[in-house]
């Protein structure tokens, strides 16, 4: 007569799906952009639904020469000018019920609330990179030609990345136009990293960025990574902006330059999580959220530069 195992099969009640009762979240990018946010209000007034910053101008240059015998005449001073900074309320919330905290078999609550701080995070980067894309100075790499503050995103193409010459220029532009660096004499600059693949594989050219390093820093060819160059400190990051809205069919990527005060910004509360109150009949719903009340605008125009290009491992 055959054995009869008692195995896996005839004991199938007994042997069931282990899980991890730690779950991890999803992979998550730094926030970057709201950094540079640095003009805020030094002597506010008072609360107010929107905060105006106001800019003395400087006289023109005065060359002409003094009579001996003749009092001057006065000249008048320009009209300061303003930027308006409007605030609104932001945020975002969940409610979760008494059952799911019963039966799940980890720890929902600080789970929720970590999810949703880093909501809060995301969508308030999100909100300011929206503003500074905005800004008005485009450099261009479109059809093999740099252009500056000329011509449009559609005339990308999927051959149109960054160069040496693209990040050259951003820097000269602000300082060109008087910006004040934001570390030393290097400026901020925020890059995707598939730009950045194209900026280090620039090839056919020494005053780019791989040969220089080869030589004298070879510790950020190993690295993979851009650092200093061409006047301008970077940051790589993933949420720098990119889509395919205005340029047809390729993928147009913004990389960012700044100076100081490139960006303004007001906060009548600063965001912040809430567990609010158990408010429902049966006490079985937990609100738990995110607000917060703030706004943004471009303060120094000339303190903001964007270079616009497609990226070659990512041109659709």
């Amino acid at each position: 007569m055959a054995n009869a195992f008692t195995g896996t099969a005839a004991y199938s009640a007994l042997v069931q799906t282990a899980y991890d009762r730690l779950a991890e979240f999803a992979l998550r990018s730094q926030p970057l952009h709201r950094e540079i946010a640095d003009k805020k209000a030094a002597q506010q007034s008072m609360p107010g639904s929107n905060l105006v910053f106001s800019i003395y101008q400087d006289l023109a240059v005065q060359t002409g020469t003094l009579t001996e015998t003749v009092d001057p005449d006065a000249i008048a001073l320009g009209n300061p000018t303003t930027v308006t900074v409007t605030i609104a309320e932001y945020g975002a919330a969940a409610l979760r019920t008494r059952l799911l905290n019963l039966e799940a078999f980890s720890d929902v609550d600080p789970a929720i609330a970590n999810i949703m701080a880093f909501n809060m995070l995301d969508s308030v980067d999100s909100i300011v990179l929206s503003v500074l894309t905005a800004g008005t100075n485009v450099i261009r790499q479109a059809g093999g030609v740099m252009t500056i503050n000329s011509g449009a995103n559609s005339a990308i193409t999927s051959t149109d990345t960054i160069t040496s010459s693209n990040m050259r220029a951003a820097p000269v532009k602000l300082r060109a136009g008087k910006a004040l660096p934001r570390r030393g004499s290097l400026y901020w600059c925020a890059m995707h990293p598939e730009v950045s693949y194209d900026l280090r594989s620039e090839s056919g050219s020494i005053a780019g960025w791989r040969a220089p390093q080869v030589y004298s820093g070879p510790g950020a060819v190993w690295a993979g990574e851009v650092g200093e160059y061409e006047g301008a400190v970077v940051v790589e990051t993933n949420r720098a902006f990119n889509d395919t809205t205005g340029s047809g069919s390729t993928r147009v990527f913004y990389t960012l330059f700044a100076g100081q005060q490139a960006l303004a910004e007001m906060v009548a509360e600063e965001f912040h999580v809430v567990a609010g109150p158990i408010t429902d009949k049966l006490m079985r719903f937990r609100p738990i959220g995110w607000t917060g009340t703030a706004g943004w605008s471009i303060f120094r125009q000339a303190a903001l530069y964007q270079v616009r290009t497609t990226s070659s491992i990512h041109n659709t």
